[in-house]
C-alpha cells in the first residue's frame, strides 16, 4: 500500500470506528483464505464485516477515533490481527465468532470496544454467551408484562365469579 493510500485507508478506518457499535479485534493467524470468506460470509449475514488490517495502521485510526488507550496497546496489537466491525447488534458477530472458534479452533480474541467499552478476551467470551440484543429485549418485556398479565387474569376470575353470582340471584328469584 502507499502513502497515500494508506492516509486515506487510516481515514476510512477512524470514520467507521467512530459510527461503530462494535470493534473487535482477532488473531487470525492458521486461518486459510477458504476459511477467512467463510467467516466473513456469516459475519456479513449478522450485518457486520472483517477487514484485515496492519497492527500500526489501527492504531493510527483508532487514535483518531479516540479508543481507549488499552485497546491500542502493544500486547493487543501484536500477530495477525482482523477487525470484526458492527454497527448494528454488537452481541451478534461476537456469537458468530464463538460458534466458528468451536468449528475451526480459529481465530482468537484479543480485546474489543463493545458500545463504548472496552472488554478483554475474557469479557469477549461471556458477551458471546449471551443472546442478541433483540432476545434481551423481548425477555425483560416478558418480565415487566407478566404481572401485569397475572392481575388481569385474577380480576377477570373475580369478574366471572361476580356474574356467576348475580346469575345465581336472578334464577332464584325466578
Amino acid at each position: 500500500m502507499k502513502k497515500g493510500q494508506k492516509t486515506f485507508f487510516v481515514e476510512n478506518l477512524a470514520e467507521e470506528l467512530k459510527s461503530a457499535n462494535s470493534a473487535v479485534l482477532i488473531n487470525f493467524a492458521g486461518m486459510g483464505v477458504k476459511t477467512q470468506q467463510d467467516l466473513k460470509k456469516r459475519l456479513k449475514e449478522v450485518d457486520a464485516k472483517m477487514v484485515v488490517v496492519k497492527n500500526t495502521l489501527f492504531k493510527l485510526a483508532g487514535e483518531k477515533a479516540k479508543l481507549p488507550n488499552k485497546a491500542l496497546s502493544d500486547s493487543a496489537l501484536t500477530g495477525q490481527t482482523a477487525l470484526i466491525i458492527t454497527e448494528k447488534d454488537p452481541i451478534s458477530p461476537l456469537q458468530v465468532l464463538a460458534k466458528f472458534t468451536k468449528e475451526f479452533e480459529v481465530p482468537h480474541l484479543k480485546v474489543g470496544i463493545v458500545e463504548g467499552f472496552f472488554q478483554n478476551e475474557e469479557e469477549l467470551t461471556r458477551l458471546s454467551k449471551l443472546p442478541g440484543k433483540d432476545a434481551l429485549v423481548a425477555q425483560v418485556i416478558g418480565a415487566i408484562a407478566s404481572p401485569m398479565y397475572g392481575l388481569i387474569g385474577t380480576l377477570q376470575g373475580n369478574l366471572q365469579k361476580l356474574v356467576f353470582v348475580l346469575n345465581e340471584a336472578k334464577n332464584q328469584k325466578s
